[in-house]
């Protein structure tokens, strides 16, 4: 079992940047595949980011990709996400995922959660 929790998220302007970071509980951190999801007020959590158990294999989000940047320290027990040139339509509750591979995209795949982190962006 693991335990997520994420940090990072705050109020930035359009056009900034945040790095939101999920440190993760356990000696088998490793084993796992790590994600981000995101979920606006009224929409269903929508996929961010995965990457692999090594940080060899990365999936975006087709809409994110090239803003986005997700990696891992797995000597830290820690996956970020970078976020630049955010746009008030990224404002959202930013999650932090686990699974054990492969890597995928549906959020009822992933096994364990974090509580969340708001991440809101200001036009």
């Amino acid at each position: 079992q693991v335990q997520l929790v994420e940090s990072g998220g705050g109020l930035v302007q359009a056009g900034g940047s945040l790095r939101l970071s999920c440190a993760a509980s356990g000696r088998t951190f490793s084993s796992y595949t790590m994600a981000w999801f995101r979920q606006a007020p009224g929409k269903e959590r929508e996929f961010v980011a995965a990457i692999s158990r090594s940080g060899g294999a990365t999936s975006y989000a087709d809409s994110l990709k090239g803003r986005f940047t997700i990696s891992r320290e797995n000597a830290k027990n820690t996956v970020h996400l970078q976020m630049n040139s955010l746009k008030p339509e990224d404002t959202a509750v930013y999650y932090c995922a686990a699974k054990f591979p492969p890597v995928v995209r549906g959020p009822l795949e992933y096994d364990y959660w974090g509580q969340g982190t708001q991440v809101t962006v200001s036009s």
